[in-house]
């Protein structure tokens, strides 16, 4: 039987970021260093086969610093910590290693930085997220304002609307965050922003190729984990940007084959913390039934690469 035909449009960038690569290596190396186990304080990355692949090397992964044992190493995952916990870690002896992404560091020292001019902060991000929850750990309780939308901008109760700055959470909604933004800086005139725009290229740069691959598609795909941030502004970001059947997959057995029925154009893409493996699995899926053409949208290069600690390099 003749398979009907399909044109897959990749999205480019799309997949791992320079954070995400960074903390997984160093989970690696710290299992090469120390040997199994090695403790990672919540999912190094949001991605179920990263987490299980790692695990099956010898990684243990938990929520709290209390699951750990006080002789053997723990890993902060990449979206950071509150500094109770290295402060933790360091009162028990614990040897530790910060796998948090270099651009989420950077945001707790602007708020840092803020605070010690004596600015209060208002964040722009996701209840309950861990990277929410490490950048307003970096300051004592209160300090730290939680905005999640415009009408958040209306009710948050600052203490002194002149002596405030913002920061955001790096994987957002961009165009959703202008939005907060405007709407910051229109009730207080006088807030500070970030020198530089605290969301990250890889959430930005993901964000622009969808939002050029969405006008060339009847659906899309987003290859990623539901507890992944980046991963749910992609869907976001193609409903909007014109593909009504945007959605989640974390594989290639998530894929709905019955809503996809008909369909000529397909967009795929990835967020930051989703391997090649399994987009490479997704198409294999499609090239199975239907003849398969494949396009990619190109909208950025990338090719930063962030160190990993000096701690874990092992003398060759």
């Amino acid at each position: 039987m003749t398979k009907p035909s399909l044109t897959l449009f990749l999205a480019a960038p799309r997949g791992f970021c320079a954070g995400v690569d960074r903390a997984i290596k160093i989970v690696e190396m710290a299992i090469e260093k120390w040997g199994a186990p090695v403790y990672v304080r919540h999912e190094i990355v949001h991605n179920k086969y990263v987490v299980d692949d790692l695990r099956a090397k010898g990684a243990v992964f938990v929520e709290e610093l209390e699951e750990c044992p006080d002789d053997r190493p723990v890993i902060f995952s990449a979206h950071g910590v509150p500094k109770s916990v290295p402060a933790e870690a360091t009162r028990r002896e614990m040897v530790f290693v910060d796998a948090t992404c270099p651009l989420v560091s950077k945001v707790h020292i602007e708020a840092q930085r803020h605070a010690e001019a004596g600015l209060q902060m208002i964040m722009i991000g996701h209840a309950g997220h861990p990277e929410t929850i490490g950048t307003m750990g970096q300051l004592p309780d209160g300090e730290v304002l939680l905005v999640e939308t415009v009408e958040d901008v209306a009710t948050v109760d600052v203490r002194d609307p002149s002596q405030l700055a913002f920061v955001t959470q790096t994987t957002l909604s961009v165009d959703d965050t202008v939005d907060i933004i405007a709407a910051l800086n229109a009730r207080f005139p006088a807030i500070v922003g970030p020198h530089k725009e605290d969301i990250c290229y890889a959430t930005t740069n993901r964000q622009e190729a969808v939002k050029a691959m969405a006008p060339k598609v009847e659906a899309m795909l987003v290859v990623g984990a539901p507890n992944s941030s980046n991963s749910r502004r992609l869907v976001e970001v193609g409903r909007k940007a014109g593909c009504s059947y945007s959605q989640l997959v974390q594989r290639s057995t998530d894929i709905d084959w019955r809503a996809l029925g008909g369909v000529k154009t397909l967009g795929i893409t990835a967020g930051a913390s989703a391997p090649e493996v399994l987009i490479n699995e997704v198409i294999d899926a499609f090239r199975d039934k239907f003849d398969v053409t494949t396009e990619q949208v190109v909208t950025a290069e990338e090719n930063i690469e962030f160190k990993v600690p000096r701690v874990l390099r092992v003398p060759a």
